[in-house]
């Protein structure tokens, strides 16, 4: 075995190292990001959503109209209060996902028309697998008809 020639003095270093000061907590950033908030985010609009079993039910019972892929059922109610809106897709459209991207698009195109939904009415729009593959002009016009075929008869 053979000894091999080991300095023994160490270079300086020329750099510090990457190590954080001893005084200095390693579990924290640097900079103070917040506490989250809690409970639901506040609405973008004036929208509200239709909560009780009862209306749905009378949405059931209303008379569907349909404008390309989107189907609405309305129901007039109050000018007091603001307009109601609910989404549904079938299981037929496709898994949860599918199902939740449709419910996504057509929420979309429902904000674009907020202004144009009467006061106290309550909203039904529903769409199958087919407002997937449909370009969001084409849901965005399908909506806006369909709200205003519903304001025009009121």
């Amino acid at each position: 075995m053979r000894e091999a020639h080991v300095p023994a003095q160490q270079p300086e270093a020329e750099e510090d190292p990457r190590l954080p000061r001893p005084h200095a907590d390693a579990r924290r950033s640097g900079h103070h990001q917040g506490s989250a908030s809690a409970g639901p985010r506040p609405p973008l609009g004036l929208i509200w959503r239709i909560r009780d079993r009862a209306t749905f039910a009378a949405l059931s019972r209303a008379r569907a109209l349909r404008q390309g892929p989107v189907t609405l059922r309305y129901l007039a109610g109050s000018d007091a209060l603001p307009p109601r809106v609910a989404f549904a897709t079938s299981r037929a459209a496709g898994n949860a996902v599918v199902r939740n991207r449709v419910r996504r698009r057509l929420r979309a195109a429902v904000a674009a028309h907020e202004p144009d939904l009467g006061a106290g009415g309550a909203y039904l729009f529903a769409a199958g697998r087919e407002a997937i593959e449909a370009p969001f002009g084409t849901l965005t016009t399908a909506v806006g008809e369909l709200v205003r075929s519903v304001k025009d008869a009121a």
